[in-house]
C-alpha cells in the first residue's frame, strides 16, 4: 500500500484531520506510526464505543499504524464513574477488551494499556504538573468536555487535573496520531498548542465522526465539536442507544422507536448507523418487504441509499426493519462470545451487577 492509500485510510476515518500535512510527512518517513485512544470504563458499551470503534480502528492499523487504548481507569475514578470504585472500574475496563475482541476488531496491531501502571511513574507527573504550569486554570476548564460536562462550577477539583493528565498521556504514549471522537477535540488541540513549548512532538489529531443517539435530536445552534457533543449516542438514556449485548428484541424495539424522518436524511440516526456502521461491513444490503409496497430491493451503497429515501421510494419503517436486521447479525458474535467463553460470561455477569447496584 502506498502513502496515499495509506492517507485515503485515515482520511475515512477523520471527519476532522488537523496536521493533515504533518501525517503525510509521517507516513512517508516510513516509520511505524502510533495512534493513541483513551476510553473511561463505565457501565455497558454501546454500538459507538463498539462496532463503529473496531471500523475505525482496523482501517488505521491497514493503514500501517500501531494503536495503544489507553485504559483510562483513574480518569473514570476522577469521573466518580461506577461509584468511585476502582475494582470495578477495572474489571469494566476488561469487559470492553472483550467486547472489542468478539466485535471484529483486528487485534494484531493493538495495544492495552492501563493508565493506573503509570501513578507511580515520576515522570509521568512531570509531565502533568508542566502542561498545568504553562496553562491558565480557564483555558484548561475550556477542554471540560472531554468529560461531556459544559457547566464549568459543577467541576471537582479532583477533574481540573484531567485535560492535563490526557494531554500527558499522549506525550507518555510518544503518540504520533491522536485518534478520539470529535467530542474530544479541545484536549488535543491542547496537546498540539503545549507540545512544541515542553519540547514533545505535536501530535496529528484525527478526530472521528460521534455516532447520534437514537432520540430526535437536541435543537441546537452549536457546531462542530460542540454540535457533536450535544446529539452524540449516551448511556444515560439506555432506549437511545444500542449496547453490544442487546439481545434481538431489544434492538428491534429500540429501532422501530427511533426517530426517522421521512425522506430527510439530515440529523436522522436511522440514516447515520447505515453510513457509518452497516455499510462499513455489508457493501450491499437488502431491504425486505410485500410486493404490494414494491417488493425486495437490494441497494448498493450509502449514495443509492440516500436517492431511494429521499425521493420517498423507501419507507422508514421499510429501513429500520433492515438496520435493525443488520446491527442485530454484527451483534451476534459478541453475544455468543459472552455466552460461551466463560472469563468473559463472569466479567458480563458482573457488569451487569454493578448496573444494578451503583
Amino acid at each position: 500500500m502506498d502513502v496515499e492509500e495509506r492517507l485515503n485510510l485515515i482520511r475515512q476515518v477523520g471527519e476532522e484531520i488537523i496536521g493533515e500535512d504533518e501525517l503525510l510527512e509521517m507516513l512517508a518517513s516510513g516509520r511505524k506510526l502510533i495512534a493513541y485512544d483513551g476510553f473511561e470504563p463505565s457501565g455497558k458499551i454501546h454500538i459507538a464505543q463498539g462496532i463503529l470503534r473496531a471500523i475505525n480502528v482496523n482501517k488505521m492499523t491497514k493503514a500501517g499504524v500501531h494503536f495503544k487504548f489507553w485504559v483510562a481507569d483513574w480518569f473514570a475514578l476522577m469521573n466518580n464513574k461506577m461509584g468511585g470504585d476502582l475494582d470495578r472500574i477495572k474489571t469494566v475496563g476488561k469487559y470492553f477488551i472483550e467486547v472489542w475482541k468478539a466485535s471484529g476488531m483486528d487485534m494484531k496491531e493493538v495495544e492495552f494499556l492501563w493508565a493506573s501502571d503509570v501513578m507511580n511513574d515520576t515522570q509521568y507527573w512531570l509531565k502533568v504538573i508542566n502542561i498545568g504550569r504553562i496553562n491558565t486554570v480557564t483555558r484548561i476548564t475550556r477542554c471540560a468536555q472531554i468529560m461531556g460536562r459544559s457547566e464549568k462550577d459543577t467541576l471537582s477539583a479532583a477533574q481540573i487535573f484531567y485535560p492535563c493528565m490526557q494531554c500527558a498521556d499522549i506525550f507518555h504514549l510518544e503518540a504520533d496520531i491522536t485518534q478520539l471522537g470529535m467530542d474530544q477535540r479541545k484536549v488535543n488541540v491542547l496537546a498540539r498548542e503545549v507540545a512544541p513549548k515542553l519540547g514533545f512532538k505535536k501530535p496529528v489529531v484525527v478526530s472521528h465522526h460521534m455516532l447520534m443517539g437514537l432520540g430526535e435530536p437536541p435543537k441546537t445552534e452549536l457546531t462542530g465539536a460542540d454540535a457533536a457533543i450535544a446529539k452524540k449516542m449516551s448511556k444515560s438514556n439506555p432506549d437511545s442507544a444500542i449496547f453490544m449485548t442487546d439481545t434481538t428484541d431489544e434492538i428491534n424495539r429500540k429501532i422501530k422507536k427511533a426517530y426517522c424522518p421521512e425522506k430527510i436524511t439530515e440529523d436522522n440516526p436511522i440514516m447515520e448507523y447505515c453510513r457509518y456502521i452497516i455499510f462499513e461491513r455489508f457493501p450491499i444490503i437488502e431491504i425486505k418487504r410485500p410486493e404490494k409496497f414494491g417488493g425486495n430491493l437490494e441497494i448498493h451503497g450509502y449514495d443509492e441509499l440516500v436517492k431511494l429515501y429521499t425521493s420517498g421510494k423507501l419507507h422508514p419503517l421499510d429501513l429500520k426493519q433492515a438496520v435493525a436486521h443488520y446491527i442485530d447479525e454484527m451483534l451476534n458474535p459478541v453475544r455468543e462470545h459472552f455466552a460461551k467463553d466463560k472469563k468473559a460470561k463472569e466479567l458480563f455477569e458482573k457488569v451487569q451487577s454493578f448496573e444494578v447496584t451503583r
